[in-house]
């Protein structure tokens, strides 16, 4: 099992939808991918690939998963591994860019 912690931007980005009544949809989504990702990061249905679109100041690989699809404005979860063992760090929760 991992353990998911959220960067500051992917943190207000969870307390929105959360808190946003016209995106429960996407909401549920969003912590089906996040079940999946404390199991099983390769789990074939999150459609999980390395990402190249979001730029940033770290040297871990960033990866992309899919919360939704074949949907206008499919969201994302954008998320590296670490820090520690065990560890995934949510950096993004967003629509498809």
């Amino acid at each position: 099992m991992f353990k998911i912690q959220f960067s500051d931007e992917a943190d207000k980005q969870m307390n929105e939808l959360e808190n946003s009544p016209h995106l429960i949809k996407r909401l549920k989504s969003v912590n089906k991918v996040l079940a999946c990702l404390e199991t099983n990061p390769r789990h074939p249905g999150l459609h999980t690939h390395k990402n190249c679109s979001i730029e940033t100041n770290l040297k871990e690989e960033i990866f992309q998963s899919y919360a939704q699809n074949k949907t206008p404005g499919a969201y994302r979860v954008f998320w590296y591994y670490g820090p520690g063992k065990k560890v995934i760090t949510i950096l993004a929760i967003i629509p498809h860019p």
